[in-house]
């Protein structure tokens, strides 16, 4: 409960800076604070590139060639996103965005997370398997081709068959115009503006991807899970890949130059990349659901099930070890810190002012056209109509959130539910296949070890308890008169889905059936599940509708001044390089080699703030000055990993690798004088390659442009 608390203080805390940020000094009242100009944020795409706005702002020109190099240079990763540093198919990324393939590349007997990877010569670059970069060759509105097939339509869902079966004529189409592109080329449709408009991505996949160097998982991830959503910030978050194409480093026109002078304060950045999924045009009634009905849910089960890893790490250390729960924990910590602070946002009054006045001002917009009033008027009045709908299944919802995730949901409920699938498959006469296939799911949930499982177990039915009431049949049939405790410890000792080799034999045996109480109880709780997933499947449909109608009348009134959503589509956000308040004080632009070891020596060994052995004492040459990372005002959004930051002359100053906690409310609004994006400068970077790793090899080429073969070869041509 103590982890799960310290998140909980960090969010309210970083709620009250922000809502003082928004109302400066003193109260302010409510129905006086107005929407922002880019309250909607500044992720924009390339097919409607910010040309004018750019160029008037920043006082360069931002033409179309500007835009496609931009374009061309960066990339989009599993994950993550990347870019283009030399015309040898050298690509940057976070560390991060690597780390969890980093091990297919690993040789018997080497531990290359812990020592971190460099290839010395060109042919000892690693080869990923299953790995692929993206370049975005083309992107196009197709939203006329789409809206003629949809507006034929007479109801939801044949709406929905027309918008798919436009997809595919567009895809056919685009597929046979860049049929060059050969077996490389892959075709993306997007709806953007929740549907109000529709784009086709065209893009160049290579397959064949190396890896080139690694920071040691330690400099990546240095301050670990309490440094996550913070700033200050000491982490060397980088990798350098490279693309191959018929053997050899693919050459490419397109990339962005390496910027060893770096970014000082108020100079302005540009980020590209791929953020994820957003909810800024969201009405008013749907963010209240999701404050009052969605989010809390959500935050009690990542807190309580941390809660729960990390008790269980403390309690057994390799056994949590071999389960790998310290990446797993990791995962649900940065999960919660993101929810709770999306929770905090919609709890602020100020935030929710400010889209209560852009909603305002939207209604009023379309009132003020009469064909936008007659088509559009009442669609505020329908999505908020379905809220309470949604609110019916509001319980279910929470009972089973992440019913089927394993580690964090019991092995016996997910067994007694996968049983149920396939006993049902068996009595419907399906495919032998099929049912061969729910057979293997069946055998294969993996064992939690025995206390970790009564914990999860006991976890769940006091969910269910908590959530559906003590008088619920589901709840009657799985606790009785027990407390969740003492029926965890009763479900699990009778019944042949105990364990994942119990489950093996009475499968073989033909002993498991419908009349085991578990299997039962793995059949109310399918029922209830499909029920709450039919209804909710039913109503979301006909809001997604209702969202994309919302859409197309916001970009009536507004056109391309206003970014859609984020939707892990390829987007470019521009910012400046501004300090902050926070804690009383300021948070600086950038931080050094010397705020780095200043942690290590004040946290010591042991902690998430150890540094790996190469880098426990300076390297010689190091100059600790070196700004390690720095932040600005710029527009990202999970996805927004290993992203270039870039000048104006399309230079790479920066990786951008994390948000501060004053940003969390990105999901909702963009609020540029509270949140921060932040990046691993490049200078720390150069650095790191010329001080800490002697990687000659690939800071030559960062410099020169040129691939070296060995670092024999580099080291020679710089001298």
């Amino acid at each position: 409960m103590k982890w799960a608390l310290s998140v909980s203080l960090a969010i309210a805390a970083s709620t009250a800076i922000g809502a003082a940020g928004l109302t400066a000094q003193g109260t302010v009242e409510l129905d006086t604070i107005s929407a922002g100009r880019f309250d909607y944020g500044k992720m924009w795409t390339f097919e409607y590139a910010p040309r004018d706005y750019f160029t008037e702002t920043y006082g360069f020109e931002a033409d179309d060639a500007w835009f496609e190099r931009a374009r061309l240079s960066a990339l989009r990763i599993p994950g993550c996103s990347s870019s283009f540093v030399s015309p040898n198919g050298l690509m940057v990324t976070n560390h991060h965005c690597v780390r969890g393939v980093i091990g297919r590349v690993a040789r018997p007997g080497e531990t290359l997370l812990d020592s971190g990877f460099v290839a010395w010569a060109l042919e000892d670059e690693r080869q990923i398997p299953g790995y692929y970069t993206d370049q975005l060759i083309a992107a196009l509105d197709v939203s006329d081709e789409v809206f003629a097939a949809i507006d034929r339509a007479t109801d939801d869902s044949g709406r929905a068959a027309a918008r798919e079966a436009a997809y595919a004529e567009i895809e056919d189409r685009l597929e046979g115009e860049y049929a060059e592109l050969g077996e490389q080329l892959r075709v993306q449709l997007v709806p953007l503006y929740n549907g109000g408009r529709h784009s086709a991505y065209v893009f160049r996949r290579f397959t064949d991807v190396r890896l080139v160097a690694a920071a040691e998982l330690q400099m990546g991830f240095f301050g670990g899970d309490p440094d996550n959503f913070t700033y200050p910030r000491y982490a060397l978050d980088f990798a350098f890949l490279r693309v191959y194409q018929d053997g050899r480093p693919y050459r490419t026109e397109h990339y962005f130059g390496w910027g060893s002078e770096g970014v000082e304060e108020n100079d302005v950045v540009f980020v590209i990349g791929n953020p994820g999924p957003t909810n800024r045009l969201a009405t008013v009634a749907q963010l209240a659901y999701q404050r009052d009905e969605l989010l809390p849910p959500i935050v009690a089960f990542l807190s309580s099930r941390l809660e729960t890893l990390n008790d269980y790490r403390a309690a057994f250390p390799e056994q949590a070890e071999a389960m790998d729960l310290r990446n797993r924990a990791f995962g649900l910590s940065n999960s919660l810190k993101a929810s709770a602070g999306r929770l905090a946002a919609l709890e602020d009054p100020a935030i929710m002012a400010r889209k209560a006045d852009a909603e305002r001002q939207l209604k009023e917009a379309i009132a003020a056209d009469p064909a936008l009033e007659r088509r559009f008027g009442g669609l505020f009045a329908e999505i908020a109509a379905l809220q309470p709908d949604k609110r019916v299944f509001s319980s279910e919802y929470a009972a089973f959130y992440r019913m089927g995730a394993p580690v964090y949901t019991s092995a016996l409920l997910r067994r007694a539910v996968a049983a149920v699938a396939w006993l049902e498959a068996r009595q419907a006469g399906t495919t032998p296949e099929r049912v061969a296939e729910l057979r293997r799911e069946l055998e294969l949930v993996r064992d939690a070890p025995r206390d970790l499982e009564i914990r999860l177990l006991t976890q769940r039915l006091a969910d269910f308890q908590r959530y559906l009431g003590s008088q619920d049949p589901l709840v009657q049939a799985a606790l009785g008169s027990r407390s969740p405790e003492d029926a965890a410890e009763h479900l699990l000792g009778q019944s042949d889905l105990r364990s994942q080799s119990s489950v093996q034999n009475a499968v073989a045996a033909g002993r498991l059936t419908t009349q085991d109480p578990i299997v039962q109880l793995g059949a109310a709780v399918a029922q209830r599940y499909e029920a709450m997933q039919q209804g909710l499947r039913e109503i979301l449909s006909r809001e997604s509708e209702l969202e994309a109608e919302l859409g197309r009348a916001r970009f009536a009134v507004y056109g391309q001044t206003v970014p859609p959503d984020a939707s892990s589509s390829p987007r470019i956000t521009d910012g400046v390089v501004l300090p902050y308040e926070y804690n009383g004080t300021l948070a600086p632009v950038y931080t050094t080699f010397f705020g780095m070891y200043d942690r290590y020596s004040a946290f010591g060994s042991g902690t998430d703030w150890e540094l790996p052995y190469r880098w426990r004492i300076p390297p010689v040459g190091l100059d600790l000055g070196t700004p390690l990372n720095f932040i600005s005002t710029s527009d990202t959004y999970g996805g927004n990993s290993g992203s270039p930051a870039v000048t104006k002359d399309l230079a790479i100053v920066g990786l951008n690798f994390d948000r501060n906690i004053q940003g969390l409310s990105r999901d909702f609004i963009y609020l540029p004088e509270r949140g921060r994006n932040i990046m691993v400068d490049v200078r720390a970077i150069e650095a790191a390659l010329e001080h800490g790793y002697d990687f000659d090899r690939v800071l030559a080429e960062l410099k020169t442009g040129r691939v070296y073969r060995t670092e024999q070869e580099a080291e020679a041509a710089r001298n």
